[in-house]
């Protein structure tokens, strides 16, 4: 079983470094408006075409000691970097799906819908770390958070969101009104609801999180607006909105939010450290993308403990 789980992991973590090096490429390219597809990667420096044998991820820059093969220009530790940590994230991310995968199967056993759920999760926390580890890199190196991974992410987390629909079990996630009176409804091609549904599972679960989208972004907009009415100048911005919408678009509100308390903390932390150096001023902009990425990935692997600790905090 443990050889089994290795191999499970290892071959997320390789198909994750493949991620991570296509990660590289959108990262050198989208911020500018480039296609990721045309032309081939090349050297920087000489403008040379990276021969084929020279796209493996991690190998490659190994291999090369991290020097051009035709220029020698020096090649960053950044490629290999994000290649890494993509591999890893996507290990982490099917951890619980390959737990469930491997170990003895219970009574009474998993059924189908339970296995797509999770895999679905799985898929999905793979795909929002890539592009919060894309968004992290870009905005802290361009100040630019590209459309094409915010936006094209919320339709992905929607996606997913309605394939989990899908696989849910019969009155799974529905919402329900106790009330004395009861709703008598009907769907087409289903029997005579016997009272009290208000919602199905699919209908609460993909528009609890269109309004969780949009709660976010309401209340990110008046933050906007209320700091630029104190300070008469521009404070977060729209990028910033995108990108906590598309969080809340693969996790929910309360997963969001905590996704921007985390990012708010950490930049506050960063912030004092560089005033404290005296590597920054008190109107000194920072890439609160990039901390807010980190809050958006810290919520994808604790979120669900450290709401439901602090929801036990308040009883």
């Amino acid at each position: 079983m443990i050889v089994s789980y290795v191999l499970v992991e290892a071959v997320a973590f390789v198909v994750g470094l493949v991620f991570g090096s296509f990660l590289n490429v959108c990262i050198a390219r989208l911020p500018w408006g480039e296609s990721v597809v045309t032309p081939r990667s090349r050297c920087r420096q000489c403008g040379s075409f990276l021969r084929w044998y020279d796209n493996f991820p991690l190998l490659s820059w190994i291999a090369l000691r991290a020097r051009c093969r035709d220029c020698k220009a020096a090649i960053s530790w950044q490629y290999p970097a994000i290649e890494l940590l993509t591999g890893v994230w996507f290990a982490v991310s099917i951890f619980h799906f390959a737990t469930m995968l491997l170990k003895p199967m219970p009574t009474p056993p998993y059924t189908g819908e339970e296995w797509a759920v999770r895999a679905i999760a799985a898929l999905s926390a793979a795909i929002l770390g890539f592009l919060l580890i894309g968004l992290m890199v870009m905005d802290w190196q361009t100040g630019l958070l590209p459309d094409t991974f915010t936006f094209g992410g919320m339709a992905a987390a929607f996606f997913l969101l309605c394939s989990q629909a899908i696989f849910l079990g019969p009155g799974e996630g529905q919402v329900v009104l106790n009330s004395t009176r009861q709703l008598r409804l009907r769907s087409p091609g289903s029997f005579a609801a016997q009272g009290n549904v208000f919602l199905t599972g699919p209908e609460s679960l993909i528009f609890g999180r269109l309004a969780a989208v949009v709660g976010v972004v309401l209340l990110l907009l008046a933050i906007r607006w209320l700091y630029k009415l104190a300070r008469k100048r521009d404070g977060m911005g729209l990028g910033d909105v995108k990108m906590l919408a598309m969080i809340a678009a693969f996790l929910g509100f309360w997963a969001a939010i905590l996704a921007l308390f985390v990012g708010v903390l950490t930049a506050a932390i960063f912030s004092v450290a560089m005033l404290a150096r005296g590597r920054a001023r008190a109107t000194t902009r920072i890439a609160f993308g990039s901390f807010l990425a980190v809050g958006g990935m810290v919520s994808v692997l604790y979120g669900t403990k450290l709401i439901d600790w602090y929801a036990g905090l308040l009883h």
